[in-house]
């Protein structure tokens, strides 16, 4: 079994790095552009995600800026919706879409949207195992390096179905993210935070953001494949 940065397998990583990388630059180039186009309404973030959480009768859920670019985000256990200083403030077509996307896991929240009600129980014990996946792998293959082969190899096959809770963690993060913005679409254009014609433009910053959730299952499913080539091998 191969131990150290030559592997060969390392090779199923590549196209996976390459997309992860596209996905962040799609990212950064959406939000950029669309972080300096004001909504036609002037509505800032704040008040998009206001009105929103409002009118689904969440009026109990605060707001609270963060100190920290693009960290915007839903609190299910406090249940408090955080946004960035720009996405709070700014009234740009980036920041009213980013603030209805996190609105859209408040309201999830609120109607016990299953794939999120899975994915908020799974999210603790998925992280502390797929953490510990990577020092058993490691003690797997020092093991199987120092001759323990059955030993060895039995250990890395736990540490691989351990990472495999990361796989579950991320493949079910899909759907949560793809209803989210699709609730916040159907909210800002119903309750006019943009006009129709700014709809694209909102589709365009949420869509990149979400890349972003698939190039995060594709790198779980390649690196899970990747220890899958190496079970076994010597």
């Amino acid at each position: 079994m191969y131990l150290g940065m030559f592997d060969p397998t390392i090779i199923i990583l590549i196209p996976v790095m390459l997309f992860t990388f596209y996905a962040q630059s799609r990212v950064n180039s959406a939000y950029n552009r669309y972080a300096t186009v004001k909504n036609r309404r002037g509505i800032t973030g704040a008040q998009a995600a206001r009105r929103i959480l409002d009118s689904n009768g969440l009026q109990d859920v605060p707001i609270e800026v963060t100190n920290r670019r693009l960290s915007d985000h839903y609190d299910p256990r406090k249940k408090v919706m955080r946004l960035s200083p720009q996405v709070y403030n700014d009234p740009s077509i980036a920041s009213v879409s980013i603030a209805a996307h996190e609105a859209g896991h408040a309201i999830q929240h609120a109607k016990g949207y299953v794939p999120l009600s899975f994915r908020n129980v799974l999210a603790p014990l998925a992280s502390v195992v797929s953490n510990l996946a990577w020092p058993i792998l490691i003690v797997g293959l020092l093991m199987i390096g120092a001759g323990n082969i059955f030993q060895g190899n039995m250990i890395f096959n736990i540490g691989i179905i351990c990472y495999a809770s990361a796989v579950l963690f991320q493949a079910i993060t899909l759907p949560v993210e793809f209803n989210a913005s699709n609730r916040a679409i159907r909210q800002m254009n119903e309750l006019g935070i943009i006009y129709t014609e700014e709809t694209a433009s909102a589709k365009k910053v949420l869509s990149a953001a979400a890349l972003t959730y698939v190039a995060a299952l594709a790198a779980t499913i390649a690196t899970l494949l990747r220890f899958l080539a190496l079970r076994g091998r010597q």
